[in-house]
């Protein structure tokens, strides 16, 4: 089924791309929340040699195995996903707010999220940017807040690259630590998968008929009193 093949197909990006698959895949989860996780988690598993057939990876022509091929995938990780948050502030701090309320559905960030993202940033201002870049799901809504927020560049690639790296090498651990019960771990996820897939569904629905209710609406506001 397509909703089974989810996870294997990140595990075989993972799992025949290496540092190249994680370092990207990281790099999209900075602006947009793209299971990173779970990458993660893959990256770990392939390290420990959780795959039939699946040895180690490649690292610069070099093959990489155990604790050298874990080290490898986490800081590619690492160095993914302060690449995508970088790329993420300049979005925000050149883009401004005013894009970012027009196309900010592109990168799931809506206005009513800058505005909690604006709440964060007054509460807990730097350390927020550390904690968010450890906190799962949330470290893909902290780079182009604090672009918007104009968070100086030089105090966010330091606060990024710490928890971004802590993250990684803790996601990556866990998968590495589960090795071979990996494959039991990815059988027990599906359910997770599943209801993704509903909610998916379900908010596209939601969509759907809130744009064919605001297409009738719109015309009849334009009309003349009569």
């Amino acid at each position: 089924m397509l909703v089974a093949s989810i996870t294997s197909s990140f595990t075989s990006a993972v799992a025949n791309h290496g540092i190249y698959a994680v370092f990207g895949l990281l790099a999209l989860g900075a602006v947009l929340p793209a299971a990173s996780e779970l990458v993660a988690l893959v990256a770990g598993a392939v390290a420990a040699g959780a795959f039939s057939g699946v040895t180690g990876i490649s690292v610069f022509g070099s093959h990489v195995s155990g604790a050298g091929a874990y080290v490898a995938l986490s800081l590619a990780g690492a160095l993914g996903y302060f690449v995508g948050s970088l790329v993420g502030w300049a979005i925000g701090r050149y883009g401004g707010r005013e894009l970012l309320e027009r196309h900010g559905r592109w990168f799931h960030v809506t206005p009513a999220r800058l505005d909690e993202a604006d709440a964060w940033f007054d509460k807990w201002d730097r350390p927020g940017v550390l904690i968010g870049a450890m906190t799962p799901l949330l470290r893909s809504f902290v780079a182009i807040p604090a672009g918007v927020f104009e968070m100086p560049f030089v105090p966010f690639a330091v606060l990024i690259a710490i928890g971004g790296t802590i993250w990684s090498f803790a996601f990556t651990g866990i998968g590495y630590a589960l090795g071979a019960s990996y494959d039991r771990f990815d059988h027990d996820f599906r359910f997770v998968e599943y209801a993704i897939v509903a909610s998916v569904v379900v908010l596209a629905v939601y969509l759907v008929y809130r744009w064919r209710t605001k297409a009738k609406v719109e015309p009849n506001a334009e009309d003349p009193a009569r």
